[in-house]
């Protein structure tokens, strides 16, 4: 229709339906927009550009999606809105032209221990119905061949009235995958009675040593008043019985200390509330405490696979559902498509294409079982994508947050592919992005900034990529940026050697990594890159190691509570006022008794959604009055929690306000390339980029000779990459040894010395092919990264 509209001149005027062809944003003031105003075309692929902190994604996410979110929320019934979460409406004129947005970000996968590639996408549910019709024997339903069902058997009456009334006895039977030793987690913990507690005490005297388990606490009172045990005394003379009791007893409802509460022993009530979470995903106290008093091993029952032996036994050519889901996922894709089976063509189809998806976006290393927490933010990401690639949905605004992330320039090509396959179903796909190779394949590119922080917020350039590239934004300045060979490397200090490394997919690798130089290890996703490096790079003595594993904290945290800067603060304004210091604090004795140092006051509406206002008595500032009385170089506390890193940095760096220790916090701070981020914005609204920098700026201060850094250019723009190579540079000439795991081009042309792995992914990976200095791999192009780098630096 559109089509012969545009080549046919005496077609009708076009329908009214056809005219929505914008979405149209006018005076989005979200964080730190100012009042911006663009129009985005439907159909298409836009690219958002941006420093870091310029506001791209306060206009895609917060605005846009967040909008359409609320607007879909909103058709549902009062009752189902009420377990909904509750959305605000963006702070923002006219939002016209919206649809339904779905948001395809690199937040990691749930942590549940159960929850693994396979059962994150459709494909374990297909290979389930797959197995309980093919499988021989046969063992049931495809519940059977899952590993989150238990086997259930019960027995019972049941009394039928019809004439005289008769009990008929009847059984309920669910054949379930799971096996029963290790609950379809596939390892068993065993427990280390001694990090429990200290049997020469008694309860009472402080013998449990469990987090959460004080003296006082609902925990300790649980043990210590349920009349099972004697509270003044020590666990080493309890009777077997009293022992029993306190440690494996079966959960009980009875009364204690007056309250109707669940009695059950120690050790299963630790395996319920700790042991069944993921490790990655608890508090750090606790997860210390785990992995102090747990050991871990492979069920012996399942042999790790988590299903029961019938599932395991059932099998289709000689493979169970097991090795299937063990399989690589390219192997697993050759394996089905060998399967010829009339009655179930639609299905094995269906199998084939999700096993090619996997393949296609550069995840066929992947194997279905491998626990979806242990994925990275762009694997994440990438997972999450194959279900759209199959979806019959069109006309759905689909939203990517750097969807490059952890991709090499060969896998890039890739993702361009799919995006916009994407966008050729009649999609809307906008793309949060730096990388010039994915800024490239746009179709309109909006360009936000000048800066970050309160110096961004404004639409610099709207328009094609060829605009884009003359336009003297900072962006389009530096899209054709190569960074150049260096003419002479450093001498190394010395060398950690690796000989036979063998974790996840490493072939016998022996690599000399050189210290005291900038070393790159690089090669295509999954090729071993993070295995060589953790796993031959132990955290511990002199190892400083920045992965990219999420910083944890709630709306309170900020980077001056992450980074420790809130405590010298703290101290200074206390010192100059004569007063405590728990006074500058907004989650202590300072804060504003109205929303409790929130700074925002939430009002839950029933059934309607909740509402968040901007607290009255304290404007936000999260502090009580009487304490912005007290001042420090002529400023409150809550202004100073107001200023950028940079304006911070040259306050305390002087004058009455001069305070050292927060000024060196402040230094590391801005070397990172976080200057722009005021010091109490909260750790909820920074991007995956930005956390990880804070982690580095916090991780600078410790006394380590090895820095062993994953991707730091993640969510950094062309123009902040030079001032990273700086940073990398001056931590190299003050000693340090420099480990970097980057894709990034202008990374590797400044490195002293690149480890190359590859030669693909997977199985297909795992070895060194190549180590040697930028120039040489140049050189050489014998491998995809030397042949990508050297289009890049055009030799």
């Amino acid at each position: 229709m559109s089509k012969a509209r545009k080549t046919d001149t005496r077609s009708p005027a076009p329908h009214v339906a056809d005219s929505h062809d914008l979405i149209r944003v006018h005076g989005a003031r979200e964080n730190n927009l100012k009042g911006v105003s663009v129009e985005i075309p439907k159909r298409r692929l836009t690219v958002f550009t941006g420093v870091s902190g310029s506001g791209k994604s306060s206009l895609v996410f917060d605005t846009i999606a967040a909008e359409s979110q609320r607007l879909i929320n909103e058709t549902y019934s009062a009752f189902v809105q009420g377990f909904m979460p509750t959305l605000a409406r963006p702070d923002v004129d006219v939002l016209d032209g919206l649809t339904t947005v779905i948001t395809v970000d690199q937040q990691r996968m749930g942590a549940d221990p159960r929850s693994t590639v396979g059962t994150a996408t459709d494909a374990n549910a297909m290979l389930r119905i797959l197995f309980s019709r093919l499988g021989k024997p046969h063992i049931g339903p495809p519940s059977a061949y899952a590993f989150n069902v238990p086997s259930v058997r019960a027995a019972g009456a049941m009394t039928v009235e019809r004439g005289n009334r008769k009990a008929v006895k009847v059984t309920y039977d669910r054949t379930g995958g799971m096996c029963p030793r290790c609950e379809g987690r596939g390892a068993v913990s065993d427990i280390d009675l001694a990090q429990l507690y200290d049997d020469s005490k008694s309860l009472a005297e402080g013998a449990l040593t469990i987090p959460g388990y004080t003296a006082g606490g609902w925990n300790y009172r649980l043990y210590s008043e349920s009349g099972f045990v004697d509270a003044d005394k020590p666990i080493r003379e309890y009777t077997k019985r009293e022992l029993r009791d306190f440690l494996h007893h079966e959960p009980i409802r009875m009364k204690i200390a007056g309250i109707n509460m669940t009695y059950e022993g120690l050790i299963p009530r630790i395996q319920k509330s700790m042991l069944a979470k993921d490790k990655e995903a608890m508090q750090p106290h606790i997860r210390a405490f785990v992995e102090r008093a747990v050991t871990f091993a492979t069920c012996p029952e399942c042999d790790g696979t988590r299903l029961s032996e019938g599932a395991r036994a059932s099998k289709i050519k000689r493979v169970s559902i097991a090795d299937a889901c063990a399989m690589q996922i390219s192997d697993l894709a050759a394996w089905v498509r060998g399967l010829k089976e009339p009655s179930v063509a639609p299905l094995l189809e269906k199998l084939r294409h999700t096993c090619d998806s996997f393949v296609e976006i550069g995840l066929g290393y992947l194997s279905l079982d491998r626990p979806s927490g242990t994925l990275s933010g762009g694997e994440a990401q990438r997972v999450k994508m194959i279900g759209h690639l199959g979806s019959s949905l069109t006309d759905v605004t689909y939203v990517f947050d750097e969807p490059t992330t952890g991709l090499h320039p060969h896998d890039i090509r890739r993702m361009n592919d799919l995006l916009l396959r994407l966008r050729d179903k009649g999609n809307t796909v906008l793309v949060v992005e730096h990388k010039p190779e994915m800024i490239a394949i746009a179709d309109h590119v909006v360009d936000l900034g000048p800066g970050a922080g309160t110096a961004g917020g404004g639409v610099c350039f709207e328009g094609t990529v060829e605009g884009l590239r003359s336009s003297g934004t900072v962006t389009g300045r530096h899209l054709d940026d190569r960074a150049i060979l260096k003419e002479a490397v450093r001498e190394p200090t010395g060398v950690l050697a690796v000989r036979g490394a063998t974790t996840h997919n490493l072939r016998d690798v022996d690599v000399d990594i050189l210290l005291g130089v900038l070393t790159v290890v690089t090669g295509v996703a999954g090729s071993g890159k993070s295995s060589l490096v953790h796993g031959s790079i132990p955290a511990g003595e002199g190892v400083v190691s920045v992965d990219q594993s999420p910083i944890r904290g709630s709306r309170r945290s900020n980077p001056a509570t992450y980074t420790g800067l809130l405590e010298p603060i703290r101290k200074a304004f206390a010192k100059a006022n004569g007063v405590k210091p728990a006074l500058f604090s907004a989650n202590s004795e300072g804060a504003c008794p109205t929303c409790n140092g929130a700074g925002v006051i939430y009002t839950d509406l029933a059934m309607m959604a909740g509402v968040s206002t901007t607290c009255e008595d304290c404007e936000g500032k999260r502090f009580d009055a009487s304490v912005l009385e007290y001042h420090l170089g002529g400023r409150d506390i809550s202004e100073v929690l107001a200023m950028p890193v940079t304006e911070a940095e040259e306050f305390f760096g002087a004058g009455e306000a001069r305070t050292p220790a927060a000024h060196k916090i402040l230094e590391r701070l801005a070397d990172v390339g976080l200057g722009y981020l005021t010091l109490g914005q909260p750790l909820t609204t920074l991007s995956g980029g930005e956390r990880q920098r804070l982690k580095l700026a916090t991780h600078m201060a410790e006394k380590g000779g090895v820095y062993v850094l994953d991707e730091p250019t993640a969510g950094l723009h062309l123009a902040d990459v030079e001032q990273l190579l700086g940073l990398l540079d001056r931590l190299v000439d003050s000693g340090k040894s420099v480990i970097v795991v980057e894709h990034h081009q202008a990374v590797m042309a400044h490195a002293d010395w690149i480890i190359d792995l590859g030669p693909g992914a997977g199985h297909e990976g795992g070895r060194l092919v190549f180590e040697g200095t930028p120039a040489d791999l140049v050189a050489a192009r014998s491998t995809l990264t030397g042949e990508h780098l050297a289009d890049y630096v055009g030799a």
